[in-house]
């Protein structure tokens, strides 16, 4: 077992089978909104990996769509200073239903810890967060995600069932990629193409 600075732990399991991800609902404090739920997501995984390569996979906005379960696309439109604005296309699926997501988004990278989004237009009413990185042990770096996310125009138990499983996706093709890139990385037999 491994212990953060935050009190969590991890174990020696692989990252994907590790990666958890936590959700909470709670309802949104703006009186416009009606009742409308927000989203309070936290994953967390610990992988096997240098930092350059997290922080690369991270950071590869322009093939974001490549790798992530439900992305469409996702391109750097524009550069200010140590943030990119990225404009992404995709969707959200629960059982039989999707939702279209197009978002314009502000990512601001702190390296060597720290990647924060907030959504700058689209039809996320709310994305308010980011990754953060922690280096536990040599080759070894605690990878979590911890943000708040609102989608427009969705019931409130449907929204948090949607943005639940979507996020799940993602993160977990992340930590895959990650994985993916690693094993590359390493010239590991067995590491597999995209």
């Amino acid at each position: 077992m491994h212990a953060l600075r935050d009190g969590t732990f991890w174990d020696e399991a692989g990252a994907v089978e590790e990666a958890m991800i936590r959700c909470r609902s709670v309802l949104a404090s703006d009186p416009a909104s009606t009742r409308a739920v927000t989203e309070l997501v936290r994953a967390h995984a610990l992988l096997e990996a240098s930092f350059d390569t997290v922080w690369g996979t991270l950071t590869d906005y322009d093939h974001l769509a490549e790798f992530i379960p439900g992305l469409r696309s996702s391109r750097v439109v524009e550069r200010k200073g140590g943030s990119l604005v990225v404009e992404q296309e995709g969707e959200a699926r629960f059982l039989f239903f999707t939702y279209p997501i197009a978002v314009t988004l502000l990512a601001t990278a702190r390296r060597p810890s720290a990647i924060d989004v907030r959504v700058l237009k689209g039809n996320l009413r709310r994305l308010d967060g980011g990754y953060r990185l922690e280096r536990v042990d040599a080759g070894k770096i605690a990878l979590r995600w911890v943000g708040l996310i609102e989608p427009e125009a969705l019931p409130p138990l449907l929204g948090v069932l949607v943005m639940r499983a979507n996020i799940e996706d993602q993160f977990t093709g992340m930590v895959r990629e990650i994985e993916r890139r690693e094993s590359a990385r390493r010239g590991r037999p067995g590491a597999m193409p995209r």
